[in-house]
């Protein structure tokens, strides 16, 4: 390097760097799983919907709830809510997803409901020796098993885990566009805009992935907030391997729609459904 021409002139002297102190932005405030939380689950209605079903088929009120990749277990805490006999158990291997739900969630319950549930730090495709009437995977959390024999062997621990009158809830989705990599904005009550970026698909195994961000209005952004790396699976697919876990029958609950052809968040069974471009199910198996 060159030598510097005012060498005497500074010599012995320190140079001071004022630094700017860095403003927090609301991005920096935000907290991520709330957030996501607020964007993407609506757990009093999953809960709502498990109790409907499962009365639907066996003609009485289900009981006891496993939620398998649970996170912040929103559905748990929303769980017990619906009656006193009501026990949850939120499976997930992230400590600190359930910390958070624990502080958060849990917080807005009762102490009497808190005693309901149970957390496990653990693999959802472990053998438990209790057995529960509800057992749900919900929000594409099952695609995390890339491979045929990968989802079989959950299946199949999912199926023993069950009770004899027993039912498992997994939310699916599909449609052209759910292909093409692009960015889907939503306004989230003027609070800040939840983004779901389709990445990447990859059409001959079915790699997927996808991002979370969050934008705020004070322009910052919390890229990345989630992300995820899926098999895109298919409804055929999943039914098939249902069967072969050894589930008595699987029923498909398709979204119906209001009279602008928008969703109206009614769910009914069916095995026909028009090609939407972009749709959300549910698959409902019973062991």
């Amino acid at each position: 390097m060159g030598k510097s021409k005012n060498k005497d002139k500074n010599k012995g002297k320190v140079k001071v760097i004022s630094k700017r102190k860095k403003k927090n932005t609301m991005a920096d405030a935000a907290d991520k799983y709330l957030c996501y939380q607020q964007s993407v689950q609506e757990p009093e209605h999953e809960a709502e919907f498990f109790d409907d079903v499962y009365q639907q088929e066996f003609d009485k009120k289900p009981v006891t709830l496993r939620e398998d990749f649970c996170g912040t277990h929103a559905v748990c805490c929303e769980w017990v809510k619906l009656g006193k006999e009501r026990t949850a158990v939120g499976v997930d291997l992230e400590p600190e997803c359930l910390e958070w739900g624990i502080a958060n969630n849990q917080s807005q319950l009762s102490d009497e409901q808190r005693t309901r549930i149970t957390l496990e730090v653990e693999d959802v495709r472990s053998v438990s020796k209790k057995k529960y009437d509800v057992l749900a995977a919900q929000n594409f959390s099952f695609w995390y098993f890339k491979t045929r024999k990968e989802l079989l062997e959950y299946l199949k621990i999912a199926h023993k885990n069950l009770s004899k009158e027993g039912m498992m809830v997994m939310d699916m989705m599909g449609g052209g566009d759910c292909y093409e990599p692009q960015e889907e904005e939503r306004d989230i009550d003027g609070k800040f805009t939840y983004v779901w970026e389709q990445h990447s698909y990859n059409p001959i195994n079915h790699d997927a992935s996808f991002f979370i961000h969050f934008r705020f209005k004070d322009g910052s952004e919390m890229t990345n907030a989630f992300e995820y790396h899926w098999r895109f699976w298919s409804i055929p697919e999943v039914r098939e391997l249902l069967e072969e876990a050894g589930f008595s029958k699987s029923e498909v609950f398709w979204e119906g729609e209001d009279e602008d052809g928008e969703g109206d968040d009614n769910w009914e069974t069916t095995e026909e459904a028009h090609p939407d471009p972009s749709w959300i199910c549910y698959i409902v198996a019973y062991k």
